[in-house]
C-alpha cells in the first residue's frame, strides 16, 4: 500500500534542485566563509548570494538577513534578543579582532533584587510552541502577557490590538499562519496599530512559500521561516531583522552575522535553502491554485463519505486560509485513536504541529478557539503538498473514510 503524505505542514520532501545545489558546493571544495584563502572566499560568495537571494525573494535587505539553524531558534533570538537591553553589539578591537562582547545583561523587567517595572507582552493564543514556550518563560521573568482574541475560525480581530496596548507593551507576536488550520492572521494591519518602541514578531514558518510575502510591506520588526517547511533542507531557517534594530544574541563567539548569531555560517543548507525558496516563489500561483483544488477535493471527499465532519478553520478557497491545511474533526472519533487507524491505512497526518503532537493532547489551538469538547477531541490535520495529485487525494479519502467508519464502530 502507497503511503500517501498528508502532513506536510510538519515536513516538505527535499526539493531536488536544492540538493543538487548542496552537493555541487560540497564537491566544488568550498571551505569556511571566515577562510581568507581561495576555497574560504568561495563559501564566502555562496554564503552571500544564498543572502540575497533571500533577501530579494522576501522583500528585505540584505543585511537583515540572518541564517539560523530553523525556525525555532530564530523565533527564540528573536523574542528573547529584542527583550534583552539593548546593546550596540561588539565592536572592532586592534588588528580587526573584536572586543568580547559582556555578559547579558538582565531581561527588561529583570530589576535588582527581583524588582523593576512589568513590561507587556502581546501574543495571540494560537502560536507554535517555538513561539508559545520562550513567552511562557518569559512570562515567568518579570514580564506580563496578554493573549489577544481569536475568532471561531482562529483569525485575531484586526482592531483587536489597539484597546490592548499599554504604554508598558514592549512586543507583539502573531504569527502569520497558523500551523495547523491554515487561518492567515492580518499581520499587515496589527504591525500598523503598534506605536513607536513596539517591537512586532511574526512567525512566517508556515506562510512563506505558500502566500506572497513582503518583510518590508508587513512592516514588522522580525520575521522568522524554516527551510524544510517549503522544501529545503531541515537544519536551517532565517531571522529577517529590521535595519538598526538592536538585538541580543543567544550565543557569544566570533563576529559572524554582526555577532547576531555567531558561529560558522551553514553555507551550503543556506545555498539550498534560497534555491528552494527561489522555486517556490516562482511557482507560488501555480501551486495555491492546484492546492486549493485539492483541498476542496478532498473536503467535499470526506463531507459525502465520512460524515458528521467538522472543518476547524477557514473554508476552502477563502482569502484568510492557506491552500495547504484541512483540519477536520470526526464527532465519536478519538482523534489518537484515529490517527493509529489512519498511519495502519498509509495515511500520513498528525493532531497537531509537529513538535508537540507525540503527547496525543487535545490541540491548544483548537482550545482557543473554543471548539466545542467533541469536536476539539477529534480533530486530524491533513496538510498538502504540490507534488500530490487528484488521484492520491481520492485514494485518501477513501481511506480516511475507511478508518472513521472502523473507529466509530
Amino acid at each position: 500500500m502507497e503511503p500517501l503524505n498528508l502532513d506536510h505542514h510538519a515536513t516538505t520532501p527535499l526539493l531536488p534542485e536544492a540538493g543538487d545545489a548542496m552537493r555541487a558546493l560540497a564537491e566544488s571544495g568550498a571551505g569556511n566563509p571566515a577562510s581568507a584563502h581561495r576555497a574560504g572566499r568561495a563559501a564566502r560568495r555562496a554564503l552571500e548570494d544564498a543572502r540575497e537571494a533571500v533577501a530579494r525573494l522576501l522583500d528585505a535587505g540584505p543585511d537583515e538577513v540572518v541564517f539560523t539553524s530553523g525556525a525555532t531558534e530564530a523565533n527564540n533570538l528573536a523574542l528573547f534578543g529584542l527583550l534583552r537591553n539593548p546593546s550596540p553589539g561588539p565592536s572592532p578591537g586592534k588588528g580587526g579582532e573584536t572586543e568580547p562582547i559582556p555578559a547579558p545583561p538582565p531581561f527588561l523587567g529583570e530589576g535588582v533584587g527581583g524588582r523593576g517595572s512589568s513590561p507587556h507582552l502581546l501574543a495571540s493564543p494560537v502560536e507554535h510552541p517555538c513561539v508559545a514556550e520562550p513567552l511562557k518563560h518569559l512570562a515567568g521573568r518579570g514580564f506580563t502577557l496578554e493573549t489577544l482574541p481569536v475568532s471561531p475560525r482562529g483569525v485575531v480581530p484586526a482592531d483587536a490590538l489597539t484597546s490592548r496596548l499599554r504604554p508598558d507593551t514592549r512586543l507583539v507576536s502573531v504569527m502569520l499562519a497558523n500551523h495547523e488550520t491554515g487561518a492567515i492572521q492580518p499581520v499587515r494591519a496589527l504591525a500598523a496599530a503598534c506605536p513607536a518602541g513596539v517591537h512586532f514578531h511574526t512567525d512566517a514558518a508556515q506562510a512563506v512559500g505558500k502566500i506572497p510575502v513582503s518583510f518590508r510591506t508587513l512592516g514588522v520588526t522580525a520575521l522568522t521561516a524554516s527551510a524544510h517547511k517549503f522544501r529545503g533542507p531541515p537544519g536551517v531557517g532565517v531571522l529577517l531583522l529590521k535595519r538598526n534594530t538592536p538585538l541580543r544574541p543567544l550565543l557569544f563567539g566570533g563576529p559572524q552575522q554582526g555577532g547576531r548569531r555567531p558561529g560558522t555560517e551553514p553555507v551550503a543548507p543556506a545555498v539550498g535553502l534560497a534555491v528552494a525558496l527561489e522555486h517556490a516563489v516562482r511557482h507560488l500561483e501555480t501551486h495555491r491554485a492546484k492546492l486549493e483544488a485539492l483541498r476542496s477535493r478532498l473536503w467535499g471527499h470526506l463531507r459525502e463519505t465520512a460524515a458528521p465532519v467538522v472543518l476547524n478553520g477557514p473554508e476552502p478557497g477563502s482569502a484568510d486560509g492557506l491552500p495547504t491545511a484541512l483540519n477536520v474533526s470526526f464527532p465519536g472519533c478519538r482523534a489518537d485513536v484515529l490517527l493509529m487507524a489512519l498511519d495502519l491505512a498509509g495515511v500520513l497526518c498528525s493532531v497537531g504541529s509537529a513538535c508537540s503532537s507525540g503527547s496525543l493532547q487535545p490541540s491548544p489551538v483548537l482550545a482557543a478557539m473554543g471548539v466545542p469538547d467533541a469536536v476539539l477531541r477529534s480533530a486530524v490535520r491533513f496538510t498538502l503538498g504540490p507534488t500530490l495529485t487528484e488521484g492520491q487525494i481520492d485514494d485518501a479519502g477513501e481511506r480516511i473514510a475507511a478508518a472513521v467508519r472502523r473507529v466509530r464502530e
